[in-house]
């Protein structure tokens, strides 16, 4: 995958700006202040790095920014499909377009493939897609972390499962840490739990029992009016002449006598024959209700008992009296829960287990960086013969640490000797800015090529000036080997050495100009042939005109093409 156009509008000093890029080696040259670094810039805000309302052109409302790369390797298609981020694409989504605006007030805003997203997706996107080896990366030599990294990178570490190992540890250690520390307090608040579950328990409540014990109670503390009421009630419909039956059967036979001479009885005669029955059915529901209702006088009393009982507890303790149940569940769960908090041996063999399966992870991931320096190492000595640091010796030095940390079991350190002969001592204290570096420049074309070889690294590879500090026959092998990287992935450098311009296969040109409304803007233009000559003439003497100079750049891009005895970096 490799960058195919980065677009800028209205961005620092560029009003409108295309640029194509194809595969191989490309430079970006100009003179000082032209804005060499400005695509640079804008690339890495496209792919999620910071930016602000500096950015934007003045005068301007925004600044936009877009990116295409093709074509997209699986694993990114994956996770942008995953992402719902995916190329509406039907053929295969084979282009990927990264876009990102900021205004004048600092609003940013992204868009991948078209669908709105995060400056985090951009940051993750941007990861399958480019690495970008700025004119300060020397200074990463020097870093522990950055140090780490460029081995991990070399080795092929993943550290994720030990850092997770790590953290599963140190949380394992805070638990038993506030267990041994919160130990009385927690045993005092165990002995109120069980008191107050105690106490509770002896009731023993139901979860649903409190409506039911109160419509029981309610009951049974009304039987004898319940017995009275349905007894009067039976009388009056069922029992003696004067019952409402009995005037329903009285009224219905004197009405069926007469009801051959009037048509109009019929209905009548027909309602009290309902009311009857349903005068009949009432009265046999009262007189069973009158045989199973009993007094009970001693399960009244139990019950009384038992809703005191019920009452006093849910006052003792502040609760209304149907959450009893649920309060009681309650406090059983916190009890089992501090139970298992407290249990301090327990927690000390979680602890244990999780710093064995720590010390684990971190011995495989030793065993890669052990495994792994020595050629690192190597490879980058041989560079350092190629970069003007003939019979220096690079070496990677790995220290047990006294205690395991989150990154490992070991410190990382890179020594170097400058000299034949001489011991590797680390880097800061021997090595000078121009020799950091080429370092630098070094390790990151030999851990570049690695990673482009086991198919890891990023399709594009940037060099922001990465070679300041250097020239003469150095340039030439850093040219050289930026050319060679660019057999196998795509390179893009911001260079001020001639002798690495040189060996682009691609050239390309930043200039600034002042347009018809007086603003200075910035141009890219690619140049070959006679333009070339003349950039390159421009670069070794600042004068592209003078016929020596055009005829040493001449000369310059043809040694450029011409192979080099040790063009080649293991």
């Amino acid at each position: 995958m490799m960058l195919r156009r980065l677009s800028l509008s209205n961005f620092v000093i560029v009003s409108r700006l295309d640029v194509d890029f194809g595969p191989g080696f490309a430079v970006l040259t100009g003179e000082t202040g032209a804005g060499k670094s400005i695509l640079i810039d804008a690339l890495q805000i496209v792919l999620g790095g910071r930016g602000d309302a500096g950015v934007v052109r003045e005068g301007e409302s925004r600044a936009e920014i877009a990116a295409e790369f093709e074509p997209v390797p699986p694993a990114l298609a994956a996770w942008l499909d995953e992402a719902g981020l995916a190329a509406a694409d039907e053929a295969g989504a084979a282009t990927l377009l990264l876009r990102r605006t900021i205004d004048a007030q600092g609003k940013s805003r992204a868009w991948i493939n078209g669908s709105a997203a995060t400056v985090a997706q951009l940051r993750e996107t941007a990861e399958h897609l480019v690495d970008i080896h700025g004119q300060h990366a020397w200074q990463s030599l020097t870093r522990p972390a950055a140090v780490r990294q460029w081995l991990d990178d070399h080795a092929e570490v993943d550290t994720g499962p030990m850092l997770l190992a790590w953290q599963r540890w140190r949380e394992q250690l805070a638990r038993l840490e506030a267990a041994e520390r919160l130990g009385a307090e927690r045993e005092r608040e165990r002995e109120r739990l069980v008191w107050q579950i105690g106490e509770v328990e002896r009731l023993a409540p139901g979860a649903d029992e409190w409506p039911e014990l109160n419509a029981e109670h309610q009951r049974l503390a009304h039987a004898q009016a319940i017995l009275d009421a349905v007894q009067l009630s039976v009388d009056a419909v069922h029992e003696g002449e004067a019952a409402a039956s009995s005037q329903a059967a009285r009224a219905l036979e004197a009405l069926e006598t007469v009801a051959g001479y009037e048509p109009a009885l019929a209905e009548v005669i027909e309602v009290l024959a309902g009311a009857q029955a349903q005068l009949a059915d009432a009265a046999r529901s009262l007189q069973a209700l009158l045989r199973r209702t009993e007094l009970e006088p001693e399960r009244l009393a139990e019950l009384d008992a038992r809703l005191s009982a019920w009452i006093g507890l849910a006052r003792r303790f502040r609760c209304p009296p149907p959450d009893l149940a649920a309060q009681l569940a309650q406090w059983q769960a916190e009890l089992a829960e501090l139970d298992a908090a407290t249990d301090l041996e327990t927690l000390q063999r979680q602890a244990e287990a999780a710093r064995a399966a720590f010390i684990a992870q971190a011995r495989q991931v030793s065993a890669r960086r052990q495994a792994a320096a020595p050629g690192l190492a190597e490879a980058v000595t041989a560079a350092m013969q190629q970069l003007g640091m003939a019979g220096g010796r690079f070496a990677i030095a790995l220290e047990t640490l006294a205690e395991p940390q989150a990154h490992g079991l070991e410190s990382i350190e890179f020594l170097v000797a400058g000299h034949a002969g001489s011991t590797p001592r680390p880097l800061a204290k021997v090595a000078s800015g121009g020799e950091l570096s080429r370092l630098a420049l070094a390790i990151a074309v030999t851990t570049g090529r690695s990673r482009q070889a086991r198919g890891l690294g990023a399709g594009t590879l940037i060099f922001d000036e990465i070679d300041s500090g250097v020239g003469g026959a150095v340039g030439d092998t850093v040219g050289r080997l930026m050319r060679q990287l660019g057999q196998d992935c795509q390179v893009l450098a911001v260079t001020h050495l001639a002798q690495v311009a040189a060996c682009a296969d691609t050239h390309l040109v930043v200039s600034k100009a002042v347009g018809a409304d007086g603003r200075t803007r910035s141009e890219i233009h690619p140049v070959a042939g006679a333009q070339r000559v003349g950039e390159i003439a421009r670069m070794i003497g600042g004068q592209s005109g003078s016929g020596a100079g055009l005829a040493h750049a001449q000369d310059m891009l043809a040694a450029a093409l011409l192979p080099a005895a040790k063009d080649t970096v293991p």
